[in-house]
């Protein structure tokens, strides 16, 4: 339905041109606030948004003749709002109580003609331990004049002294009308009309292997019959989460959430989250353990203090002008992302907590690789990426979640510019595709106002002991370079039959119908990882249990330097519940020569995820253990059986001879 055509694009950067010299002669009217006992409305003449006082929560949008864009069957408190989830202090996993955060006080901050920003503040006392989680919470509202939407960011805050206790997640969601948004947009190859939710309900869908996902049987519109409905395969990398929302075709409109910043989301660039799904529903994600699993739970110790702003986000809503396609609502809500990504730090939000560009700062510098097996000169970080995150270990950052982050990728030459960074202490983190392992600067570095810190020619060295014997997939932190079977045909979602073809359901069972009888055999030099390599190492159905599998690695070598020790290098994309044992030419030996131990809850096999949290392991192998002038086996067994969904996904595999000098 929508395309990205630069025609198009031309026609909406025009358009949004001819507004602006538009509003310069014909200014849209001042911003109302209207306030009710129960109610309050902001309306900027473009539309009007509502929100229940004191609670905060959205209870209407109108906008472009329509009365409300949100679905009026929910309760009012079940429209558009803030969540979290939190437990208890020593409380394993990723689950807690849900808390629909409803304020007990609002506050007009600023009310003129040109702006309004409401706050709805949620406080915490002991008398509310065990019932609410223990913050401070200030949510903020804002519309400006001439703004075709609204913003919101939050302020939370866990004082001293205060309990501690767990967050796995918190958001904004908002339950659009499903009477007129049926078609949602993540990505320009990421669009398509959806079902309904009703469809969801039972008598109408078929639940598969978890609740979220249902194969559709008896659905309100027949073409939806037969496919997979599951919220999981529409989830991004937060790098790519800027812009998604839904379009109404009659009359033709758009919802979008824009996130024109990733500084206040957790794990680094490469986390995955959940955008858009059935309701309709859209979704701005902060604070979630998907993709990673309780490794990325927030846990706050007993009396220490904590701060953070969520946000803003800018909900942006737009209407077809006469003569252009129903195309040009996706092309106008990407234009708009730049727009509101050219203008973070934002100029209005008046929370002290929130800095100015004027109290940030910037750093800068040069990336090199020293990798003296592949070039003798040191190679430019091209495409690297390159961030500030808390202290902490290299690599840290894919597990951090309580401070900010602020990432940017290297140019061709390695040059890195970071802007817009909020006053603080850090560490330099950094990786390179196309190489293993992390970077970290040695030295911490202090950010304050203003600042413009030079940090020179930053040289990586890494993880290399010797030559490459042979390597199997691409150093990229993803599965995505191996094979992706064909879906079942009665699990197809068909969105994702020629691209990112991971995202379909049920690929895990396909493995056994691969290998029926054994497990894979790769053979260095004749298999190609891209067709004999599946991409996740699972279990296999035995009876009414999974067990798990052994892979096997065979290679010759022509010769065997009996006085160094050889490498393997394991590159794991993503573990759940996985145990990595590895043998070299006797799968009986036990133990074994290697294990990772159990690792990973991230849960990507099942959530259609081609990496989760990544993870590095060496292994040394004896030479004694190899044979020379004849064939070799590495066995990969992931150990642990039990579950379906438990297992592994390979980033890259490398095996070193011995150092040698150079």
């Amino acid at each position: 339905m929508v395309s990205a055509a630069s025609a198009q694009w031309t026609n909406t950067t025009a358009y949004r041109r001819a507004v602006r010299a538009l509003l310069m002669i014909m200014p849209f009217p001042a911003v109302q606030l209207h306030i009710q006992d129960d109610q309050v409305t902001m309306d900027n003449g473009i539309l009007q948004v509502t929100l229940s006082n004191p609670q905060g929560i959205v209870t209407g949008i109108k906008y472009n003749g329509i009365e409300n864009l949100l679905e009026e069957r929910n309760t009012l408190d079940n429209r558009g709002y803030w969540d979290l989830v939190w437990s208890e202090l020593g409380v394993t996993g990723t689950t807690g109580t849900y808390q629909r955060i409803n304020g007990t006080s609002m506050e007009v901050v600023i009310q003129n003609d040109e702006q309004v920003e409401l706050s709805f503040n949620t406080t915490w006392n002991t008398s509310l331990q065990g019932k609410l989680a223990p913050l401070n919470i200030d949510r903020r509202f804002v519309m400006l004049q001439g703004s075709s939407g609204f913003y919101s960011y939050g302020i939370y805050e866990k004082l001293k002294g205060w309990p501690g206790f767990n967050l796995p997640e918190t958001r904004i969601a908002f339950k659009l009308s499903q009477d007129w948004f049926r078609y949602m947009v993540i990505a320009d190859d990421r669009q398509r009309a959806m079902p309904l939710p009703d469809d969801r309900l039972p008598g109408r869908c078929q639940v598969l292997a978890y609740p979220e996902a249902v194969r559709l049987i008896n659905p309100i519109e027949p073409e939806f019959k037969g496919q997979v409905d599951d919220k999981y395969e529409y989830s991004c990398n937060d790098e790519d989460i800027k812009v998604h929302g839904w379009i109404c075709s009659n009359p033709p409109m758009g919802f979008w959430q824009i996130t024109p910043s990733n500084e206040f989301r957790s794990g680094g660039p490469l986390k995955q989250d959940l955008t858009s799904h059935v309701g309709p529903v859209n979704l701005a994600m902060f604070l979630s353990a998907h993709y990673a699993g309780v490794e990325m739970v927030t846990v706050f110790a007993d009396g220490e203090a904590w701060k953070k702003v969520f946000g803003p986000v800018f909900m942006y809503v737009n209407s077809l002008p006469e003569g252009m396609d129903i195309e040009w609502l996706w092309t106008d809500a990407k234009e708009q992302m730049l727009e509101e990504v050219g203008n973070w730090p934002y100029w209005f939000p008046a929370s002290k907590d929130y800095p100015s560009q004027d109290e940030r700062g910037t750093v800068r510098g040069i990336l090199s690789v020293q990798d003296s097996y592949v070039a003798e000169q040191n190679l430019p970080g091209t495409g690297a990426y390159v961030g500030l995150a808390p202290p902490g270990k290299a690599g840290s950052w894919q597990r951090e979640s309580k401070g900010y982050q602020f990432w940017t990728r290297a140019d061709n030459d390695g040059y890195f510019t970071i802007n817009n960074i909020r006053s603080g202490k850090y560490n330099l983190y950094a990786w390179v595709p196309g190489f293993i392992g992390d970077y970290r600067y040695d030295a911490e570095i202090c950010v304050t106002s203003g600042s413009d810190i030079y940090v020179g020619n930053l040289v990586y060295q890494p993880p290399r002991d010797g030559p490459t014997i042979w390597e199997i997939g691409i150093p990229d932190r993803t599965a995505a370079e191996f094979y992706v079977p064909d879906p079942n045909p009665d699990y197809i979602n068909p969105l994702y039959l020629d691209h990112d073809r991971f995202r379909q359901y049920g690929l895990w069972e396909r493995y056994a119908e691969l290998y029926p009888d054994n497990d894979l055999v790769y053979t260095v030099g004749s298999c190609d990882y891209h067709t004999d390599w599946f991409f996740a190492q699972v279990t296999r159905k035995t009876g009414n249990t999974s067990v798990g599998t052994t892979w096997q690695i065979k290679f010759m070598l022509d010769s065997v330097n009996i006085c160094g020790s050889y490498k393997l290098r394991l590159a794991i994309a993503s573990a759940t519940v996985a145990r990595l044992e590895v043998r070299v030419n006797d799968p009986t030996t036990n133990p074994p020569i290697f294990t990772t131990g159990f690792i990973g809850t991230d849960n990507a096999i099942a959530r259609h995820g081609i990496h989760g949290l990544h993870w590095l392991f060496s292994v040394d192998i004896n030479a004694s253990k190899l044979v020379q002038g004849g064939e070799n086996t590495i066995f990969l067994t992931q150990s642990s059986g039990g579950k379906t969904f438990f297992g592994l996904m390979y980033d890259y595999i490398r095996l070193e001879a011995p150092p040698v000098s150079m």
